[in-house]
């Protein structure tokens, strides 16, 4: 259990969760603006647009986001960004707030743990190697404003610039990053919906329509179609999840059916409510979509990495391949624990021994997807199953010197 720690300087309070840094030697007396001059532990980093100034900060290796706020505003956001990280939502980990009296006055500092390895929207249209990235930061965010309404949030200001993108498997996940305006219901309205849906719109086409300005995009790039897009996106993946469907007993692989729509749309499913009506000749099912963390807090859980939601489904689904061979090959039920522990040793270590010189700027668990990824595709092309050694062989002569 994690206990708070408050500390107190001449005009200066600081509030920090344990585990972390106590950040007493910052400069709190000045705004954040000046600590350049004054701070050796400042890191440059891409940092997203922002109405406040952010700064990074380098304690031992590890990274922390510090946005300055106006007074008592910080505290407000931290305590919003802790509830949604209690039940699992994908935002930044909060660690802290501050408030403190500089030459300016009064002010609060919001502090966060940098999320390693995200990228700010504006770098997927500035840099032409992510340009394939592009449409899946559309549905990514899409995801995330779906994600946040199922638990009753109110974003209140939806936009790229609130956001950071964390490459995932070949696609992106989205992470809140900005929760000044947010709002926790029980639920949320269709009305609150709705308000909510008409501000991305216009917040999505301001900040392509800044890029534009600045030709950083296509002559002839969607702008102001971009954020109906995104609606649209919504609306289709809101009523899949929230829809009620009656089926007769014969039709149980429909239920199955419902769950793939689900899981291929980025969510995974917690339970399944199943109702008997009409003297047990129909069923009612409705889906209990969960949090987006579904197969790597599996694999966490059998094997101790730490990964993306979709970099885990493809290793939790080799690993269910390499069940049933094991079950064929022994002659007996394989539990999924026992799988994923030859996978680990026969296949996952030794493909990253053999990786460990490339440069390459991704985790572990993302390395190894495009491994995976690599290997499909060179046995879609041979016709059969290429195999990992192969495949890390052929990936090294083609993109070892990648990023």
């Amino acid at each position: 259990m994690q206990i708070d720690e408050k500390s107190n300087l001449k005009e200066t309070d600081i509030f920090i969760r344990q585990g972390h840094p106590d950040f007493l030697d910052l400069p709190w007396n000045l705004p954040l603006v000046e600590w350049e001059k004054h701070c050796s532990r400042l890191e440059k980093l891409p940092c997203g647009l922002s109405r406040h100034t952010v700064v990074f900060v380098n304690y031992d290796g590890v990274l922390y986001a510090l946005k300055e706020l106006p007074s008592e505003i910080a505290e407000k956001e931290y305590n919003l960004l802790r509830q949604m990280e209690e039940i699992k939502l994908p935002v930044v980990v909060p660690v802290g707030h501050v408030k403190t009296v500089t030459c300016d006055g009064n002010m609060s500092v919001l502090i966060t743990k940098y999320l390693e390895y995200s990228l700010p929207y504006y770098s997927i249209f500035m840099h032409s190697s992510l340009e394939r990235y592009r449409q899946s930061l559309l549905d990514a965010i899409t995801g995330l404003l779906v994600q946040l309404h199922l638990s009753g949030v109110y974003w209140g200001d939806c936009s790229l610039s609130n956001a950071l993108f964390r490459r995932d498997a070949g696609a992106l996940q989205a992470y809140l990053v900005d929760a000044e305006t947010s709002e926790i219901h029980p639920t949320i309205s269709d009305n609150l919906r709705e308000h909510e849906l008409e501000i991305m719109e216009e917040n999505i086409s301001g900040a392509l329509a800044d890029l534009a300005a600045i030709t950083k995009l296509p002559p002839d790039y969607p702008i102001f179609e971009t954020g109906e897009y995104i609606h649209k996106r919504y609306e289709e993946l809101w009523n899949v999840i929230n829809k009620e469907e009656v089926i007769r007993p014969d039709e149980k692989y429909r239920i199955q059916e419902h769950v793939r729509t689900l899981n291929a749309m980025g969510f995974s499913v917690d339970e399944l409510e199943i109702k008997t009506t009409e003297a047990g000749e129909r069923l009612k099912l409705r889906a209990f979509v969960s949090d987006r963390s579904f197969h790597s807090d599996l694999l966490h859980s059998l094997t101790g990495i730490v990964a993306e939601e979709m970099q885990a489904r493809l290793i939790i689904n080799e690993i269910q391949g390499l069940k049933v061979n094991l079950s064929k090959q022994n002659n007996r039920s394989t539990p999924l624990s026992v799988a994923a522990f030859h996978w680990l040793n026969e296949l996952f270590t030794p493909v990253l021994d053999k990786l460990k010189d490339l440069k390459k700027d991704c985790t572990h668990a993302e390395l190894y997807c495009q491994i995976l990824e690599h290997k499909w595709f060179l046995s879609e092309k041979e016709k059969r199953d290429v195999g990992h050694e192969l495949s890390v062989e052929d990936y090294i002569k083609k993109f070892g010197q990648n990023t």
